[in-house]
């Protein structure tokens, strides 16, 4: 399926910084200590999979156009929901390595972040006029606000059980995950593709495609960048909760 000029040229600065990404994370993850080594790759894995969706984005393998009753087609950029579907439980992933969280903690986390992402799925899927469609993005929301209440507190309180280094660290990385995160619920109402058609779609997809870089790319420079505030604090496995 043909894309505009503009959102296409995104879709490639999307591909081609992900994949850069992906080859300085992995230079930079034959640096790791032992103990560092199953965060690092998980971090590399983030931008590899968004590099693969962004090419498909590209090549028009990542969107479909499915039809509604009554309403006619409209088009699903799966590809998109491929990725974050994928990548944002290894982000969270990260954060609870760091902070050593435990299984409950981490069981939860992921189900709101399914729930958040399936979601805004789902309310694509609808047709644009639909109150359901809004529905949905209700709880595609109300499950970030869940998200939120965890990495804000037993997460946060967790880390800053071990070194001031690592519990900044996790503070940076939380703060900016929530900062980036709390904007895509914006674009998705705003954009043309799920919401009200406030922006272009050239404009949306500039949007989507830089919060995914800073979301994933920025996240790991951060991360990589202080690897010597991980001592002692990342393990291969985490703790039960009694």
């Amino acid at each position: 399926m043909a894309m505009p000029g503009s959102a296409t040229t995104w879709l490639w600065f999307g591909f081609i910084g992900m994949t850069l990404g992906t080859g300085y994370f992995l230079i930079q993850s034959r640096k790791a200590r032992t103990d560092q080594q199953k965060l690092f790759v998980v971090t590399t894995l983030i931008p590899a999979i968004a590099a693969v969706s962004y090419f498909a984005l590209i090549t028009g393998y990542g969107v479909i156009s499915m039809p509604i009753s009554g309403y006619g087609t409209v088009d699903i950029y799966w590809g998109r929901y491929v990725d974050w579907l994928l990548t944002t439980p290894l982000l969270l992933l990260d954060l609870t390595l760091i902070a050593k969280a435990e299984r409950k903690t981490i069981y939860k986390l992921l189900g709101a972040d399914l729930v958040m992402i399936l979601g805004g799925l789902a309310g694509t899927m609808a047709p644009p006029d639909a109150p359901v469609r809004i529905a949905w993005w209700s709880l595609s929301t109300a499950a970030f606000i869940v998200l939120l209440y965890y990495l804000l507190g037993a997460l946060s309180r967790r880390a800053a059980d071990y070194s001031s280094q690592t519990g900044s660290l996790f503070d940076t990385l939380r703060n900016l995950t929530l900062a980036v995160w709390s904007l895509y619920p914006l674009v998705w109402i705003a954009g043309t593709t799920s919401g009200f058609g406030l922006i272009t779609f050239g404009v949306e997809t500039a949007l989507y495609t830089s919060l995914d870089l800073v979301a994933k790319i920025g996240f790991g420079t951060i991360l990589f960048a202080h690897q010597d505030a991980l001592v002692q604090t990342v393990q291969a496995t985490t703790r039960d909760e009694v």
